[in-house]
């Protein structure tokens, strides 16, 4: 079974970025050996790769999720959660996307925009149970997008759009969220441009909109907030009641004369904002780590690791010893309890100057 342990745990490395066609990238066993021997303690796992999880047999086989969790403890590491990013991005597409889109989905429902929505749900449903049965708590996903286009207000966006726009997003995704409430899991949008959840503001139309759903919980990676110029410890403090997961990724904003957030349609590597590998950029992780951890986030830190620079293999093998650093053991007692004073409220009372009983 996952790794019981409570509170801000670590590290873990979200595999997308690294699954291959040569060894060890190419199995399971594998890559959770690779993830081991660099220092990883969990894996979250992606979902369209049959060579890793077959989603349906894990939906439907509890012998099947016994054996993927008792590989991985073979191997060093525990799953952390699934993810079904691609999936979920497929969930709403705007129709000037379905071509660029349907790479996400199986060559048999290019081109057929409405199959391709049914599929993606159903894959969300799939999940849900396959993360009941593998024994986790929760479970990172992409919003998809219907109002993207129209995320800049020209031209003028007629009366009632987003209403309408995340009116529908709440009708997609509330049977799906109320799937993962029946399986015991959090479902955690990671607030990423591109979605319809991108930002705190967004967030909260939908939030509203599926009527403050109790699964309704954001991935939380700064990375994407920095690039937006958001306050990214301050959205810690707004939203951490809705935090259920953590992708430790850094970033770089560095705007100039020619290009802003926009990144004027730049590449990686000329952008203003670029993704950077751990302590490469400008994230503040130890005041993130502080926050969450005062907090009480109860989560893996998982690596997502991004940069345009720096080889994956490079940046895997830093990551571990990092997030490592920046761990906390919560404060098992006050720092001054070495000077504490004994207390009673007839002591409190008299030291405030008041009679022994109260009127």
């Amino acid at each position: 079974m996952p790794n019981q342990s409570t509170g801000l745990r670590g590290p873990a490395i979200f595999l997308a970025q690294f699954i291959g066609e040569e060894a060890p990238f190419n199995t399971l066993e594998g890559i959770a050996r690779w993830a081991a021997e660099k220092g990883y303690r969990a894996i979250q796992l992606p979902t369209t790769d049959d060579r890793f999880i077959d989603l349906r047999k894990a939906a439907e086989s509890q012998a099947y999720c016994d054996e993927l969790n008792a590989l991985c403890e073979n191997a060093g590491v525990v799953i952390s959660e699934l993810s079904t990013h691609l999936q979920g991005q497929l969930v709403a597409v705007h129709p000037a996307f379905n071509d660029v889109f349907d790479d996400f989905a199986p060559k048999e429902l290019h081109g057929q925009p409405q199959a391709r929505t049914e599929w993606a749900i159903e894959q969300l449903m799939l999940a849900a149970k396959a993360s009941q049965r593998l024994g986790l708590t929760a479970h990172a996903t992409f919003s998809g997008a219907l109002l993207w286009p129209f995320v800049y207000p020209w031209p003028q966006r007629p009366a009632g759009l987003i209403e309408e726009g995340f009116n529908e997003l709440a009708r997609r995704w509330t049977p799906i969220l109320d799937a993962f409430d029946q399986a015991g899991v959090d479902l955690c949008f990671e607030i990423h441009p591109g979605e319809d959840l991108h930002d705190g503001a967004s967030f909260e139309r939908f939030l509203a909109a599926v009527d403050h759903h109790r699964r309704a919980k954001i991935l939380y990676d700064p990375s994407h907030l920095l690039l937006q110029q958001l306050d990214y410890l301050g959205f810690i403090d707004q939203y951490h009641e809705r935090i259920g997961m953590f992708h430790v990724k850094d970033a770089e904003f560095t705007p100039n004369a020619r290009s802003g957030v926009y990144g004027g349609y730049q590449d990686w590597m000329e952008r203003p904002g670029r993704f950077r590998s751990l302590g490469d950029g400008q994230i503040d992780f130890s005041a993130v780590f502080s926050r969450l951890t005062q907090y009480g986030f109860d989560g893996w830190a998982v690596l997502e690791w991004e940069c345009c620079l720096k080889d994956a293999e490079q940046g895997a093998t830093e990551g571990a010893p990092f997030i490592e650093a920046h761990l906390i053991q919560p404060a098992g007692r006050a720092f001054d309890d070495f000077a504490s004073v004994s207390s009673s409220r007839s002591r409190n009372r008299r030291i405030l100057g008041l009679s022994s009983t109260a009127d």
